[in-house]
């Protein structure tokens, strides 16, 4: 028998380098009682518990594996084909068996062995033997090793052993994989929970916030403020058309910018749909919208796109107080906007003087001071039913130019107090600074206000309202531009407003241009009109020409014609006058029957 050194020391090596150790020649011829073989069998079973503890200190299963196979040819003659793990397949795969049909042919072997092992036939290998992996946890698979015959009892024992212990370290190694696996999600898990919990703290912080707001009733500067408080944002609170009704924090924009209605309505309905605080632009915008209706917007400026979490919430959060807030108000405004139009309508019919200060005082308001009774509409149309009421509020509420106000038809009345020392001429208001406000809540529309005259007392509302209604009438007459239109401004057509006859002035109309009326409507020309605007013109050609939209020829030929059915002398004084008074005259009864003149 060849002599060989000891084996723990090379397997000691194996482990660290894995290389292949050279055969030895335990087994081969053994004589049994040598004192050589006994030590050399001595320290082959300390070499396979040095390995044995190296692969159950390792803790990998594919070191302990690489271990195993590199130790197999330091047990003798017999050689490693592969590895089988019930759970993984194939592993370093030698000889025969990197050739998949004998791996399956073998595979198949394995299923009649179960967990016990036994012969395998390999092909291309006089010897085949299957060792079972093994461990406290069950079966983990198979360690197959071949040869050209087989080799004596103790190389399989110490084959037999090595997979014994082969198994009993991939137990350990899985057992401890399991563990660390548990550990890693516990502190996963455990992290989870403080992210939970700081959420929900940090959820019940602005929630706390916002409810104190809303409890004290700091009203929507108190939302502002909390919400850039608890994200350190500036924070904007909008009302539906864009106007800002609230701001906290700095750098507040002066003015503030303003969507147009389109991108306005626009931008609204997206942000409906979403359900959501949507971003545009550098802001963060959140809905107040109860009941479907949008009273406000909560505007979070983000410039730089780093609010997260905490932001969203507070947001969020904020909208709901707000929607709250506003809901309340409107609730407020609705009510007394109820009581405040029943008194409007009172006042502007005269019906019962008593019963109308009565329900003033009961409103807290003061009817004995002086006002005039104004009428606003806006001829270029608006689609959303009560804007231009929610818009003439807001306005006069800013402009402190009433608060008394009713819709009427497609305009709203106002009835707008003027200090007791004010001078009684038609512009000793605001007028001009509320319809440039009402402009601005509308979104840039059009609006026009007609002013009545003064009331001293509430039988003076009647005949205020009249005058308001007939200045803004003169004005759409006169194809004026949107402005503001005083009735005591009105000069002659006053006058002739306030006629008591106006059969006289029906005769003295028809006694200056009964012959131009009565072709105009036979010939479906506009001689009278082509009159109008040339007396209101001074006698310019060329404004005249302008205004009609006509060539200066043909204004000449409608004048020409003029003179001659009317039979007047254009470059008279007086009767230019006349025929002034007379074309304002028309106008005037016109706009008092409500035709078109």
């Amino acid at each position: 028998m060849q002599s060989s050194c000891p084996i723990r020391p090379r397997l000691r090596d194996a482990a660290s380098s894995g290389q292949r150790l050279p055969m030895s020649g335990v087994g081969k011829a053994a004589i049994v009682g040598s004192d050589a073989d006994l030590r050399d069998r001595v320290s082959t079973m300390h070499g396979l518990l040095t390995l044995s503890m190296v692969m159950t200190e390792s803790g990998d299963e594919q070191a302990i594996l690489h271990l195993a196979t590199t130790a197999v040819p330091s047990l003798g003659q017999a050689h490693l084909d592969g590895m089988f793990l019930t759970d993984g397949g194939w592993r370093l795969t030698r000889g025969p068996c990197t050739d998949a049909d004998v791996r399956a042919d073998v595979e198949a072997q394995f299923a009649v062995l179960e967990v016990v092992g036994g012969a395998v036939t390999i092909t291309g290998e006089g010897w085949g033997w299957a060792y079972p992996l093994r461990g406290l946890e069950g079966h983990f698979g198979f360690l197959l090793v071949g040869g050209e015959e087989p080799p004596d009892t103790y190389e399989q024992f110490l084959l037999r052993v090595l997979a014994q212990q082969t198994g009993i370290a991939l137990a350990d190694a899985r057992m401890h994989a399991r563990a660390r696996a548990v550990a890693d999600e516990l502190r996963a898990t455990s992290a989870a929970l403080a992210a939970t919990v700081a959420a929900a703290e940090l959820s019940t912080a602005i929630h706390d916030r916002l409810t104190q707001v809303a409890f004290a009733g700091e009203g929507q500067e108190g939302i502002a403020r909390a919400v850039h408080e608890l994200t350190g944002y500036p924070v904007a609170v909008e009302d539906r058309y864009g106007n800002l009704r609230a701001w906290a924090g700095p750098a507040r924009p002066d003015p503030y910018p303003k969507d147009e209605p389109a991108a306005r309505e626009e931008l609204l309905h997206r942000a409906q749909q979403a359900g959501r605080p949507i971003r545009e632009g550098a802001r963060l915008l959140a809905l107040a919208h109860p009941g479907g209706i949008v009273l406000g917007v909560l505007v979070l400026y983000d410039e730089e796109e780093t609010a997260g979490a905490q932001g969203l919430a507070a947001l969020e959060h904020g909208a709901t107080v707000l929607a709250m807030d506003l809901a309340r108000l409107h609730s407020l405004a609705e009510s007394e906007l109820r009581m405040t139009r029943d008194l409007v309508e009172e006042l502007l019919a005269g019906t019962d003087a008593e019963h109308s200060v009565a329900l003033a005082q009961a409103l807290g308001y003061e009817l004995q001071r002086p006002h005039r009774v104004l009428v606003v509409d806006s001829p270029g149309g608006i689609q959303e039913e009560g804007a231009l009421l929610h818009a003439v509020r807001l306005a006069a509420q800013d402009m402190e130019a009433g608060s008394l106000l009713a819709p009427r038809s497609q305009s709203v009345v106002v009835l707008s107090p003027l200090d007791k020392s004010a001078p009684a001429a038609g512009m000793d208001g605001p007028w001009e600074q509320l319809r440039a406000a009402i402009r601005l809540q509308l979104g840039g529309r059009t609006c026009r206000i007609g002013v009545g005259g003064r009331c001293a007392g509430p039988a003076d509302f009647p005949r205020s309202y009249r005058e308001a209604q007939l200045a803004l009438t003169m004005q759409s007459a006169a194809g004026g531009d949107d402005r503001v239109t005083a009735f005591d401004q009105l000069g002659v057509y006053r006058i002739l407003a306030e006629a008591q006859d106006t059969g006289t002035i029906e005769r003295f109309v028809a006694e200056w241009l009964g012959p131009l009326l009565a072709y105009d409507a036979e010939k479906q020309t506009e001689l009278v009109p082509t009159l109008s605007r040339y007396l209101e013109n001074g006698g310019g050609y060329e404004a005249t020409a302008r205004a009609l939209a006509v060539h200066r020829s043909t204004l000449k030929y409608r004048l020409q014609r003029i003179r001659e059915i009317a039979g007047v002398d254009l470059a008279d004084p007086e009767t230019l006058f006349c025929l002034q008074l007379a074309t304002r005259a028309r106008d005037t009864l016109a706009t008092l029957r409500g035709t078109p003149s």
